[in-house]
């Protein structure tokens, strides 16, 4: 569970560092349109791999989720 843990909050860090080098490409005057689409071609792809990591875990009894309000 702890693996678990490390490998999705890892992956979220990563989608915010490719957010972040995007924003910076965009922010900047004589910003790099390409570098920028690089960064969010990465964002994507690790938005989809998060959620089948999600999806995997969730299948296999790895993460358990809470019923909060009950």
């Amino acid at each position: 569970m702890d693996l678990m843990r490390l490998l999705i909050v890892g992956t979220l860090l990563a989608i915010l560092v490719s957010l972040g080098v995007a924003l910076l490409q965009l922010g900047r005057r004589k910003g790099d349109p390409a570098k920028m689409l690089r960064a969010l071609t990465w964002r994507v792809g690790l938005s989809v791999a998060l959620l089948a990591l999600l999806l995997l875990a969730a299948r296999q009894g790895w993460i358990v989720p809470h019923a909060l309000g009950r």
